[in-house]
């Protein structure tokens, strides 16, 4: 299902023509390939638009009529009104959502920007994900309306309205990869909707199980409305003492290119079976009612997200809990944000990556300078999952292991346990977070690994975070943050694929704290985009 934030925008006008080479590119691309040639002629009612020639002398004709249209194109603005949009082929989906992602063409004012609101539609449709093929043809409109056309949407409902998917998946706060299946109908009620169901299981004891749904148009809103109900279970016994179980809905209100708007209403428990748990985490334990309202505001201009070499990105992240009157509501506010940029250096396709993230979260309410901030709100850092795929917000450290460093308590009781999988102390999480990194990545020689798009690169990272709730704000200096910051440089070779950034590294650490759980050597990761 495509994401609606990577629509384009609706709003693009075309004041500034084009060469006549690049318009007559755009007037054969509206239906996804060259050997159809469309043109448009106010004057002339012998042939629509979308007509094929049938003799070589009609062939003929078309085409000197159409390269007249590109050098009218190529000189000044070419007036049309879009007299009617026709759509054909819709055996089971409503009109108005056919009509309502294509709205754009009825906007357009001159030839030039309908062709640019035409491929735009066709996005629109294609990113609906219920149709095998969209094509969009401008005809004649009718004869006694001159300078008018008819823009005629012909599409083919998807044939196999059910799929499956099967995958495997890398993320920045987890362990370990995940497994992910989900099973998807698509268009049951005509209305471009979405029904899917999804099982996800992880090695480290972690599932979720999950119901949504998806509409692209929900009582004429201009955005997608979408909604899921999910169970799931996060077991970090191993780094902080607790298991976390969650049953939520989550209600997806606006949806745009840059802008995303969500309601999260769940019921959480933590509990401790190991019964080894620290006084931090102990004080936690038991259910909660988390409501919260997430805003987040996105743009992403680089030219790949596995391997950028050239753009910029920005991410904000804003949170707001305890939007209910039970008093077992958690109160807080989490606030985000993530800046990365890539410069090309201009040999080798080498570019520069860098980027600086960070994070504060802290409860409100009555009280709340001394009140601790809750642990699943919290941020981690560690795990060895590349900063360039993991956009935001603080997490990634290469060299760290998951949530591997930063404020740390002892444990109740350490069991004798040889293999290395028991530890002394919890990991309890930050309320302030900050990290940087840079990131050098370059091509080989060998036109082998270049052909195949295996590259190298070289590496820093750094990072830190503190606690301030529960009055611990008052401690909290500038200066003290800096010195124990953590540290790693690196190298590795990179294996991109369309579906994960395959890396193997070898990382130093050049600074660490006490009690941080990281170490020097090689490292093979599997990093996904976020």
């Amino acid at each position: 299902m495509a994401n609606p934030a990577d629509k384009p925008d609706p709003n693009l006008s075309t004041h500034n023509l084009e060469p006549e080479d690049e318009e007559r590119e755009e007037l054969e691309d509206i239906n996804g390939d060259g050997e159809e040639e469309e043109e448009y002629e106010g004057e002339d009612d012998d042939n629509s638009l979308a007509s094929k020639p049938q003799t070589r002398e009609d062939a003929a004709a078309t085409r000197s009529r159409a390269e007249s249209l590109f050098r009218r194109m190529g000189a000044a603005p070419v007036p049309v009104r879009v007299h009617d949009v026709i759509v054909n082929g819709n055996e089971k989906t409503k009109d108005h959502v056919i009509e309502a992602e294509v709205g754009v063409v009825r906007q357009a004012t001159t030839l030039q920007e309908l062709i640019k609101a035409s491929k735009i539609a066709n996005y629109n449709l294609e990113a609906l994900d219920i149709f095998d093929s969209v094509k969009i043809t401008l005809d004649r409109g009718p004869p006694e309306l001159p300078g008018t056309t008819n823009v005629v949407i012909n599409v083919v409902e998807t044939e196999s309205p059910l799929t499956a998917q099967l995958g495997a998946v890398t993320k920045a706060e987890a362990r370990s990869s995940v497994l992910e299946g989900s099973l998807k109908y698509k268009n049951i009620f005509g209305y471009g909707d979405i029904w899917d169901g999804s099982l996800a299981y992880g090695c480290d004891n972690s599932a979720e199980v999950g119901l949504g749904m998806y509409l692209p148009r929900f009582r004429g809103r201009p955005t997608p409305f979408t909604s899921r109900v999910y169970l799931s279970t996060q077991d970090w016994l191993k780094f902080s003492s607790y298991k976390e179980r969650t049953l939520g809905l989550s209600l997806g209100l606006v949806s745009s290119k840059y802008h995303d708007l969500a309601y999260t209403i769940a019921w959480r428990n933590l509990i401790d079976p190991s019964q080894m748990a620290s006084r931090s985490i102990r004080r936690q334990l038991g259910h909660n009612l988390v409501s919260a309202l997430k805003y987040t505001f996105r743009v992403d201009q680089r030219n790949s997200s596995f391997r950028p070499t050239r753009g910029y990105s920005f991410i904000s992240t804003s949170q707001i809990g305890g939007l209910a009157p039970d008093s077992r509501t958690l109160r807080f506010l989490r606030q985000e944000m993530d800046l990365r940029y890539a410069v090309p250096l201009g040999y080798y396709r080498a570019a520069l990556n860098f980027g600086v993230s960070g994070g504060i979260t802290f409860p409100w309410g009555s009280g709340y300078k001394s009140r601790a901030s809750y642990v699943p709100e919290r941020f981690f850092l560690g795990g060895n999952i590349s900063p360039v795929c993991s956009l935001g917000g603080p997490s990634a450290l290469w060299g760290f292991k998951t949530r591997g460093l930063g404020p740390n308590e002892p444990r109740r009781e350490v069991q004798d346990d040889q293999s290395g999988d028991t530890y002394e102390r919890d990991f309890v999480g930050g309320d302030v977070a900050v990290t940087a990194f840079a990131d050098l990545s370059f091509d080989f020689p060998l036109k082998w690994f270049r052909d195949r798009g295996i590259h190298g690169h070289v590496f820093a990272c750094t990072g830190n975070m503190a606690e301030l709730s529960e009055n611990k704000y008052r401690n909290f200096t500038a200066p003290k943050f800096l010195e124990t910051f953590r540290s790693s440089v690196g190298a590795g070779i990179v294996v991109p694929t369309s579906l994960f950034r395959m890396e193997l590294n070898y990382c130093h650490i050049l600074k660490k704290q006490e009690h941080d759980r990281a170490k020097s050597g090689f490292f093979l990761t599997f990093s996904t985009s976020s």
